[in-house]
């Protein structure tokens, strides 16, 4: 599943919820954000705990990974990426939430080789939910939104979130 978005609408909450309820039901669930995950693999790499953790990556029956693509990645992220999505291709689910739109997404992962496998691997059979709607995240108590931004929204509109 691929959950799109502007910041705020409620994906990570969806993608949450989600995997919320596959523990609920017995599935493994583990959510990571992507420049996290891809950072541990790298300090796993430098000791002797990186085929472990890809292991267990591969393993998990649902990876939810949020914050996809927010920049670019490094030949051994896309190498690590590539892994990943290879280990569970037609053997495990992965939720994708991104504000990044689709279009961004070959850039983010550079070169063209790994991202036409990488991409041809997730989005021929996701799920695509694009949504739309005001800033759902409330201020802090007595804090406000800065003036002018995208979360300067009156509180009344929070229910108008809409899903495309």
């Amino acid at each position: 599943m691929i959950l799109t978005g502007a910041t705020g609408t409620g994906k990570t909450w969806i993608a949450c919820a989600l995997g919320n309820q596959a523990a609920r039901e017995g599935f493994s669930v583990l959510y990571s954000r992507l420049s996290r995950l891809l950072d541990d693999i790298a300090t796993a790499r430098l000791g002797s705990g990186a085929g472990a953790l890809m292991r267990r990556l591969a393993r998990v029956d649902l990876l939810i990974l949020d914050d996809w693509m927010m920049s670019e990645l490094t030949a051994p992220q896309r190498r690590d990426l590539m892994e990943i999505v290879d280990d569970r291709h037609d053997r495990g689910s992965i939720i994708l939430a991104s504000q990044i739109p689709l279009t961004s997404w070959h850039r983010a992962i550079g070169d063209s080789t790994y991202s036409e496998a990488i991409l041809d691997r997730i989005v021929r059979a996701a799920y695509r939910v694009e949504l739309q709607g005001d800033f759902l995240r409330k201020p802090a108590r007595g804090g406000t939104a800065p003036s002018g931004s995208a979360i300067d929204q009156p509180t009344s509109n929070l229910e108008k979130t809409t899903v495309k």
